[in-house]
């Protein structure tokens, strides 16, 4: 069992139209409604090739019940943990060319009370014995910026690995913190971490393995249409993974979809960040938020490269 944590959830409603044209009227000619979030989007991903995932998620209000209903009709198993505020809602507007906006909601205010329900409610799926937990996305107000640290603690605790999928001051005060099993940044996410801006795959590989030396084991860091890097603590040398262009879809989900096949898949590293990118690929070409299956898949069409050359642009790989 991987259990994913999604402090700030969502009902996303993705629209798919021809062109966006800001400051006019524009019609859809498509609709999706999809439970979301990152670490749901995770557990979706999972749920669809039969690895078991539970998604612990706050819920509130009509969208709160809508989001809960929506996981069941996915094959998501949930634990709902109810607070007073409302579920928010995220729009996304994707045109003919795959072009994404999103918009997304704040979210809910949580209390103290609430909050530390969430991680009550954690630790009791903790205390099961999960092969790892998964938390990722952003933060609803209330939350405080050191809740991953107060989850790593309980994952330490149960000697169970965390992986983080967030950003800003809460991804910097967990890594500072250290504990980590595996952050998975996407290059900009990254360059905040580290304050500067990453340009080469040089810049990439020293920033995560700045990150390495706080204490996390391993760095997966998404490059969008460029694939992606992995820097462990273990390892001799970084690994890159990535394939030919594709003509996207829809991009929103694909670095969910590109962690949950690294967590899916066995085997030596360089496989698994293979099989990662092979499902952020697949991902990019399924409408809206909705996550590719087995069938999906072209592994083939990843190439695994170690100790990529350092000097080249990010937009060279």
């Amino acid at each position: 069992m991987i259990v994913t944590v999604t402090p700030n959830p969502s009902v996303d409603r993705a629209l798919d139209l021809d062109r966006l044209e800001v400051g006019e009227v524009n019609r859809a000619h498509t609709t999706h409604v999809h439970p979301g979030g990152k670490g749901i989007n995770v557990a979706r991903a999972l749920a669809r090739h039969d690895v078991a995932a539970l998604a612990v998620v706050p819920t509130g209000g009509p969208d709160g019940a809508r989001l809960s209903a929506l996981l069941a009709e996915h094959g998501v198993a949930a634990v709902p943990v109810p607070v007073a505020g409302d579920t928010r809602t995220n729009i996304t507007l994707v045109d003919a060319d795959g072009r994404t906006t999103k918009v997304n909601a704040p979210g809910p205010q949580l209390t103290d009370a609430e909050v530390d329900a969430l991680l009550a409610a954690v630790e009791a799926q903790l205390a099961t014995g999960p092969r790892a937990v998964v938390a990722a996305g952003s933060l609803p107000a209330g939350a405080g910026d050191a809740f991953f640290v107060r989850l790593a603690a309980l994952a330490g605790r149960h000697h169970v690995p965390l992986v983080l999928d967030s950003s800003g001051a809460p991804l910097a005060r967990a890594v500072r913190a250290g504990g980590l099993t595996l952050v998975k940044p996407n290059e900009q996410e990254l360059g905040e971490l580290v304050g500067r801006e990453l340009v080469t795959v040089g810049d990439v590989v020293a920033a995560a393995q700045e990150v390495v030396e706080q204490g996390t084991r391993g760095v997966l860091v998404s490059l969008g249409a460029h694939g992606a890097l992995l820097v462990c603590r273990e390892a001799p040398h970084p690994w890159w993974a990535g394939g030919p262009p594709l003509v996207p879809l829809s991009t929103v989900g694909a670095g969910d979809s590109t962690l949950a096949g690294f967590l899916a898949a066995a085997g030596p590293a360089p496989e698994r960040l293979r099989t990662a990118v092979a499902w952020g690929r697949a991902a990019v070409l399924r409408p809206g938020t909705e996550v590719p299956g087995p069938d999906d898949l072209d592994l083939g069409a990843v190439r695994v490269v170690a100790d990529p050359d350092p000097h080249l642009a990010l937009k060279e790989l």
